[in-house]
């Protein structure tokens, strides 16, 4: 009998997946396994390097090729600088169709790098790798929900450029869980939660009733996931002896994270854990 998988091994796996649909359903499964007690999880650095390499290997018996790429993405969408997006109006399909691929990018990218945070970093409690499990199953769902809703409007995934700016963030904090924590869930996907609400009047105003339905689920989950950031963030501060204040400050100085802009999503941020004084700063600026 083949012993049970172990969970940042296939973490890993599904993270070099290229083909979006064949990615969710491994993350689908993974979380699947993960309840039914049939995955063991190895926190230590060693299990990150042991399940690297047993990728790169089974890649080059399968041919010969180099390692698996992180992320796994399919050719297209091609990527491109945000400032090279189309834009097109709201009142017509293919402008909603656009609208629609860049948030299932989006929800793409943030399965890749929930499912980064799962597999990268060693010596984490345990609670840390299941909510990270949690948000790569959650954002594979998103996926899913926006990519079959393009579908239904006449187009798919991959039909339109995109932005990388979310991934390469991910990759900037690669060696530093305490940067990742910052400046990917708790700032990059925090402005999610402030620009979801204008965009479902917007889709409201074209008529999407589906796609407005969609963007609910997706903030409500979305706030739980930046919520999980903020925790440990926090926790990773107390156990280095760091001021968080201070802390982001310079974190977001060092990476050149963005500047967050308004108008904010105040009650949803602070569902998300953003402390009063956070807030006030916000604002203030």
């Amino acid at each position: 009998m083949a012993p049970p998988a172990e969970l940042r091994a296939l973490a890993l796996a599904c993270l070099t997946e290229a083909d979006p649909d064949a990615k969710v359903a491994a993350v689908t499964a993974m979380a699947a396994a993960w309840r039914a007690g049939a995955c063991t999880l190895d926190t230590g650095a060693n299990a990150a390097a042991a399940a690297s390499a047993a990728t790169s290997a089974a890649a080059a018996n399968a041919a010969a090729q180099s390692p698996p790429a992180i992320p796994g993405r399919p050719a297209r969408p091609a990527l491109v600088h945000p400032r090279m997006l189309g834009q097109r109006s709201m009142a017509t399909l293919e402008g909603r169709a656009m609208l629609i691929h860049a948030l299932a990018h989006i929800e793409f990218n943030a399965t890749n790098l929930a499912l980064d945070a799962l597999w990268r970093f060693p010596d984490m409690p345990p609670e840390y790798y299941a909510d990270w499990l949690r948000v790569s199953a959650e954002e594979a769902t998103h996926y899913a929900m926006l990519a079959a809703h393009l579908r239904q409007l006449g187009y798919a995934y991959g039909d339109f450029a995109a932005h990388d700016s979310l991934w390469e963030m991910v990759h900037k904090t690669r060696g530093d869980v305490l940067a990742r924590m910052a400046l990917v869930p708790r700032t990059l996907e925090a402005r999610g939660l402030d620009a979801i609400p204008p965009l479902q009047a917007k889709l409201g105003q074209a008529g999407d009733a589906a796609a407005v339905a969609i963007l609910d689920i997706i903030l409500r989950d979305e706030i739980g996931h930046v919520e999980i950031g903020n925790r440990w963030y926090g926790h990773l501060c107390r156990q280095r002896g760091l001021e968080p204040y201070a802390t982001y400050a310079a974190l977001a100085l060092q990476y050149k994270a963005p500047t967050p802009r308004g108008p904010f999503n105040l009650e949803a941020r602070r569902q998300a854990g953003f402390t009063d004084a956070e807030l006030a700063a916000l604002t203030a600026d």
